[in-house]
């Protein structure tokens, strides 16, 4: 569906916006107090506040082009911050809240912002820290309360509301004037990259970026006026900014904030959304729950629960195939009674798809959903790219490949032998495309980035001759759907010489029993080995199953039962029998701490730090090649 108004930038979406809507006591955003329910915010409501601290950022001294930091969870503010900075022309710097001080004050230095707005008190206690670091961060605004002393840069949200919305009144037509102003050439954000190695980069996304991408995307995610969307991915990210943020709201939806990630499935039950939008992870994790459940149930319900899968598939063949009959749409509505109900009883009730992107979906968890009737639209893109490069079609998903590619956005595959081109496709062929093979995949459109922030060597790196931006990972066309493959800087070489991607083979490990997570290890080895974070529940609960008094062992203790030490080895051993011998997992080793974001062994994204956690654990990874005598 199309946006609800003509737009070539962001300050001027949202102006149209809040004209379309004005006077329809619309919500546009909602949050929750505790204790106190649900709050609607209506456009007129926002708009108001945006002018505010618009008029609060330009009374301290912000112009066109300078840095407003955000250090803050989804939450109304942050998007009454987003637009009243871009009112006047500011340039968003959203900073990940799971990020130390040091790498706070890192971004801040890098990107120059003269203010910065902070939420709740452990992050505004982050800004203290690292304030004198700091020397061109002038003004700091803060959401919850001050310290009993604050600094004389610091001020309180109201306060800043209140002072400014005097200034805008005070100066409207100068304000307003800035917002005509801004071109779809002129930055809109700089999004750091979490970095998986090394310091992060400020990307730096226009406004012809971002609004090329959002009108593009809509053309294929069918967002509109009645959908509501509840946000939880960080909106430092490119995939919410973009995809949960501007894309909603362009759609004329409204935008409900989790209370927090934990709060999540219960928050899902209280706004019942239309639309998710989330990273494999959560539909894992749900994966996970509901085969654990049907297997603790016995027989009679695992063989119910396979043929309600099975007939959900059927139907969703069918259905794509010119539709399902009478008796195939009969038993697919027995299925959902008996045993697909409580799944979208959890999920709210009332959606009507979900999106995925930020990371590979297995296969496998895309055809379950499919077959219970969520169907889950993969994406893929970078924050380079704004950042949606394609997207799986809601009426014919193909999971394991990432769909068609936008509108406007070209695709090229190039050989990883040489620097020949052996595919090229844009987004306007849709949905034709060719099958090639492997190579890494360039990128070319009005949503790929200006650059990288102050760093002219690396923009220049990024891009070849001939002004394709090389994304750095590897894929296919497969009969018109891009397939991705891995992450060149991810391969692994073994001492053999096999290049080896190791992406594919820990996303078959997601789905099976008793393993949480995995990373594989082989570089400049024999062979891959894999340190295993175990689905721990599950363990404990095979224990009982197995006549184990699971509750007297602490989790050091419970990995190295030989029960446990068994379990693991099988889903490896399983693995092996069909792998390539280049690919066998030849041992292994089993974590008590899981892989996370504070730890520093995940981005605030959830993907694997492999350096960082192959450092960590250097000794254990060591010990499993010495057990061969390697």
């Amino acid at each position: 569906m199309p946006a609800q108004v003509e737009f070539d930038t962001i300050p001027q979406l949202f102006r149209r916006l809040c004209k379309r809507y004005h006077g329809q006591d619309r919500p546009m955003l909602r949050h929750k107090e505790r204790g106190e329910g649900w709050h609607d915010h209506t456009w007129e409501e926002v708009e108001a506040r945006a002018e505010a601290l618009a008029g609060a950022l330009h009374q301290s001294g912000i112009r066109k082009g300078d840095r407003v930091a955000l250090l803050s969870e989804n939450r109304p503010e942050w998007a009454v911050t987003d637009f009243g900075a871009q009112l006047i022309g500011g340039v968003n710097v959203s900073i990940y809240t799971s990020l130390p001080p040091s790498k706070v004050g890192y971004i801040l230095r890098d990107s120059g912002a003269k203010a910065c707005v902070v939420s709740v008190p452990v992050q505004r206690k982050k800004i203290e820290e690292i304030a004198d670091e700091c020397p061109e961060l002038e003004t700091v605004i803060v959401m919850s309360e001050l310290p009993d002393d604050p600094p004389s840069y610091m001020m309180h949200w109201e306060e800043a509301l209140a002072t400014g919305r005097d200034y805008w009144d005070a100066h409207e037509a100068e304000l307003n004037a800035l917002t005509d102003e801004v071109t779809p050439d002129d930055p809109s954000a700089l999004i750091y990259t979490s970095g998986t190695t090394g310091e992060p980069k400020g990307v730096i996304l226009t406004n012809r970026n971002f609004c090329s991408n959002v009108k593009a995307a809509l053309q294929r995610v069918p967002f509109g006026e009645d959908d509501h969307h509840l946000s939880f991915l960080p909106l430092a990210h490119a995939f919410e900014r973009t995809a949960g943020h501007i894309a909603v709201l362009a759609a004329g939806a409204t935008i409900s904030y989790a209370e927090s990630v934990e709060a999540v499935s219960q928050n899902l039950k209280e706004v019942q959304p239309t639309v998710m939008i989330s990273v494999p992870r959560m539909f894992e994790k749900v994966y996970n729950r509901v085969t654990k459940k049907v297997g603790e149930g016995g027989a009679v319900k695992q063989k119910l629960f396979e043929w309600a899968v099975r007939t959900g598939e059927k139907h969703a063949e069918a259905e794509q195939n010119g539709g399902a009959g009478p008796f195939l749409k009969a038993q697919k509505a027995v299925a959902h009674r008996l045993v697909f109900s409580t799944l979208h009883e959890k999920l709210g009730g009332n959606l009507r798809f979900a999106v995925s992107g930020g990371a590979a979906l297995p296969e496998d968890i895309g055809t379950f959903f499919q077959a219970a009737g969520v169907t889950i639209v993969e994406g893929y893109g970078l924050t380079e790219t704004a950042p949606v490069l394609s997207v799986n079609p809601l009426d014919a998903p193909r999971y394991g490949t990432v769909g068609h590619i936008l509108p406007g956005v070209s695709v090229a595959i190039q050989s990883l032998e040489s620097e020949e081109r052996i595919a090229e496709v844009n987004g306007n062929d849709y949905p034709t495309r060719p099958t090639t093979e492997e190579g890494e995949i360039l990128v070319k459109g009005p949503n790929v980035m200006k650059g990288y922030w102050e760093r002219p060597e690396e923009t220049r790196a990024a891009f070849d001759p001939d002004g394709w931006y090389h994304t750095g990972d590897v894929g296919r066309f497969d009969d018109g759907y891009l397939k991705i493959t891995d992450r060149i800087k991810h391969m692994i070489v073994s001492r053999g010489g096999k290049n080896i991607y190791p992406g594919p083979i820990e996303e078959t490990f997601k789905t099976k029993a008793w393993i949480d997570q995995v990373i594989v290890i082989g570089e400049d080895r024999p062979f891959l080995s894999a340190l295993v974070v175990p689905d721990f529940e599950s363990l404990r609960m095979r224990a009982r199953d197995h006549g184990i008094d699971e509750s007297a062992y602490s989790d050091d203790e419970l990995i190295e039962h030989d029960d446990v030490q068994d379990a693991i080895d099988q889903v490896f051993t399983e693995f092996n029998r069909e792998a390539a011998a280049h690919e066998k997992i030849r041992n292994f080793r089993l974590l008590a701490e899981p892989f996370t974001v504070e730890d520093g062994t995940l981005t605030p994204t959830l993907k694997l730090r492999r350096n960082v956690i192959t450092e960590r654990y250097a000794d254990r990874i060591d010990a499993m090649y010495e057990e061969f005598g390697q």
